[in-house]
């Protein structure tokens, strides 16, 4: 008997008992859609983060108030915030003056929440970001229309601003942003660009901004006082020299700062490796228990295909007595048996495939880009075969030992 025959009556087996073979694969479409759907999920958080979070560029960092290590516990982050002076604009200075193996560097500051209005329109909790120029080279920020604002313009503290795409189109529906006056706090800022949409991440918007000069910023909402800037954004020359120049910032602010060899850093430096090492963790540990759910219903789901093959086995017993009165090996039982739980674990596979294929354009719609990856597709359908193997084993191996004469006795 060949591959095509066998194939053939496996497939007319569970045509002949749709509903039951329906039944029988619910929990096989259960466990690989649980599955397929957290490992796309995690699979477009991992892009995200390597992309968004922690890719402004590889060969980029950042220099902060604090680092990861102080936000442990409650008392951590007080000791911080009694240890950890804000960074200054002379930091940045001393930083740029002595660094050998930074390209560029910058300061930022914001996230402060106001109300954003033109006309008669406003829109509430937009994000307010003070920058310095070189931040758009820095961050590669790709602008729809207009442009970045200039150093001069930094420095004289021009209220100029440079939204995102939700602000432009909820204003400006038609177009012609450029040139148009919008207010913040009482305070009118002209528009002189446009940032392209960058849609939402974790359903929450990544275009609802506005970007000030930075010491225009620091002036309208006091940001700056004393001097100060929030963190900075820092490039190295090259990929191959990112470790020794974070290392070279380390030092430099150390000296800044006069701390002593044994005494803890009194600032933080943030990198894209920091970043995903976090995100391993989080996840390596979080991945384990969420996959025991559909291992539970892969386990379910084998049970039940056992079970079924055993009471087809019973049904078609005077059909297995007269194949083998027709010459049909035990070979040929037991492969038309496993070949038929194979295939049906397999179509379970692929419906939990399409399944999570659909819930992920949902997810992606509301929530986070999922990635489902080839091989992770291609396997799910693999593994679902394996396990309807192994689930059919038995029976198929029950049915092949079958007396031809017993077989054919039975009613």
């Amino acid at each position: 008997m060949n591959i095509s025959e066998v194939l053939k009556l496996a497939f007319d087996a569970i045509w002949a008992h749709k509903l039951r073979s329906f039944l029988t694969l619910l929990g096989m479409i259960v466990a690989v859609a649980t599955f397929m759907i957290v490992l796309s999920v995690l699979q477009g958080f991992n892009a995200y983060v390597d992309e968004k979070i922690a890719g402004i560029g590889s060969n980029s960092f950042t220099v902060r108030r604090f680092s990861f290590d102080d936000f442990k516990d409650t008392d951590t982050i007080a000791a911080a915030q009694r240890r950890n002076p804000e960074l200054t604009f002379e930091d940045r200075d001393f930083i740029r003056d002595h660094a050998q193996l930074i390209d560029k560097i910058g300061a930022k500051a914001g996230n402060v929440g106001r109300e954003v209005k033109h006309d008669s329109d406003s829109i509430s909790t937009v994000q307010i970001i003070g920058s310095e120029p070189i931040i758009a080279e820095i961050e590669k920020r790709d602008i729809a229309e207009g442009r970045y604002f200039s150093a001069p313009e930094n420095d004289n503290s021009v209220r100029v601003a440079y939204i995102g795409m939700d602000v432009a189109k909820k204003f400006f529906p038609r177009g012609g942003a450029l040139g148009q006056e919008i207010t913040i706090s009482g305070i009118p800022y002209r528009i002189i660009g446009v940032q392209t949409a960058k849609g939402t991440v974790f359903g929450q918007p990544q275009d609802n901004f506005v970007e000030l000069p930075i010491k225009t910023f620091g002036a309208a909402f006091g940001g700056l006082r004393n001097n100060r800037a929030p963190y900075f954004v820092v490039t190295s020359k090259n990929d191959k020299v990112f470790n020794d120049a974070v290392e070279e910032v380390r030092t430099l602010m150390r000296i800044k700062r006069k701390l002593a060899q044994d005494e803890k850093d009194n600032f933080g430096i943030l990198t894209p490796d920091a970043i995903t090492g976090i995100r391993d963790r989080i996840l390596g540990q979080t991945f384990l228990v969420i996959i025991l759910v559909p291992s539970i219903a892969l386990i379910v789901g084998a049970i039940v295909i056992m079970n079924i093959m055993l009471v087809a086995v019973t049904e078609r017993t005077r059909e297995i007595g007269i194949r083998k009165s027709l010459g049909a090996r035990q070979a040929d039982i037991l492969k038309q048996f496993l070949f038929e739980a194979s295939t049906l674990a397999s179509i379970g596979g692929l419906i939990g495939l399409i399944i999570a294929e659909l819930a992920g354009y949902i997810i992606t719609a509301v929530f986070l880009q999922t990635k489902i990856p080839v091989w992770a597709a291609i396997l799910s359908i693999v593994f679902s075969g394996g396990v309807g193997v192994l689930a059919g084993l038995y029976p198929a191996w029950k049915a092949a030992r079958l007396d031809p004469i017993e077989a054919l006795r039975t009613e």
